[in-house]
């Protein structure tokens, strides 16, 4: 059981202004705290409860949470208005180092998005053969389907698949955007009895309150890459570079790693997250 919002020791916003305020308010409120700001996904499933105080514990270092969707993450890096980056938007991410704003980008684990809908499954979903099949099967049947549309990974994966369908669903009646996070837009599709597209670390973390079921999953399309990233330092004089490259190696250590690699497991009965640091890409296997 997660602890209510108001209880965690983390910051969690929705809108881009009110997400620089907050970070230039924690920045100044506690100069000794080092900045992450990372997806939902990591923060609605339980796994930065699990890691964050052992590395503050292991470091003596105070950790700031700022949890939004990863475009808004990469753009507080983008300012410097962060000081470390955990995220999954992969070519988001390489535009961001290639521009000079962050360096040190490392893989750390990875998992899978899964498309999810009511359990009567009025689109027929579960016939189609790939994501983007189960796509078209919504359009087609004009069944509720519920994006994020918050410019985050999950945001952009969705996106990435409607493009390669040569489909736009914006300004369908049947298209809704949430603007909001992972956990939020799960909630929202439920209560609708909507499809959406979830990471599925998040939605096994949610699932004691869901009645959404996966219509459709184990396309090659949906692999959700995580990586950590500094925020350049050279470009930024403020940035608390010491202790994001302590959060790096933190992330990738074996004991971390081994950490991940066991979140979840208890209750679900399957992890959550998929440790990935020393890999490569190409080398991911099935979540």
């Amino acid at each position: 059981m997660h602890l209510p919002d108001m209880l965690r020791p983390t910051y969690r916003l929705a809108a881009g202004a009110i997400v620089a305020l907050l970070a230039f308010s924690a920045a100044c409120g506690d100069e000794d705290a080092m900045i992450l700001a990372t997806t939902t996904s990591t923060f609605d499933s339980g796994l930065l409860d699990e890691l964050v105080p052992v590395f503050e514990d292991q470091y003596g270092l105070n950790v700031k949470i700022i949890a939004v969707g990863t475009g808004q993450a990469l753009e507080m890096g983008r300012r410097g208005d962060a000081d470390i980056l955990l995220v999954h938007a992969p070519s988001a991410e390489e535009e961001l180092v290639a521009e000079g704003f962050a360096v040190d980008r490392t893989l750390v684990m990875y998992n899978d998005f899964i498309v999810l809908g009511p359990e009567s499954d009025p689109a027929a979903v579960g016939d189609a053969p790939d994501a983007l099949a189960a796509l078209q099967a919504i359009a087609g049947a004009g069944e509720g389907f519920i994006s994020r549309g918050d410019d985050s990974g999950t945001h952009k994966l969705e996106l990435a698949l409607w493009d390669e369908l040569g489909f736009d669903p914006t300004g369908e009646s049947w298209y809704e955007e949430s603007g909001q996070g992972m956990g939020a837009t799960l909630q929202i599709a439920n209560q609708r009895d909507a499809y959406t597209i979830a990471d599925r670390g998040t939605y096994l973390a949610l699932l004691d309150n869901l009645d959404l079921v996966i219509a459709s999953e184990g396309d090659a399309r949906l692999l959700n890459i995580y990586h950590v990233m500094q925020v350049n330092p050279d470009r930024f004089d403020d940035i608390r570079d010491d202790a994001a490259a302590a959060f790096v190696a933190f992330l990738v250590a074996d004991e971390t790693q081994a950490i991940i690699a066991g979140f979840g497991v208890a209750e679900h009965g399957q992890p959550l997250f998929v440790p990935a640091a020393g890999l490569n890409v190409d080398e991911l296997g099935d979540p």
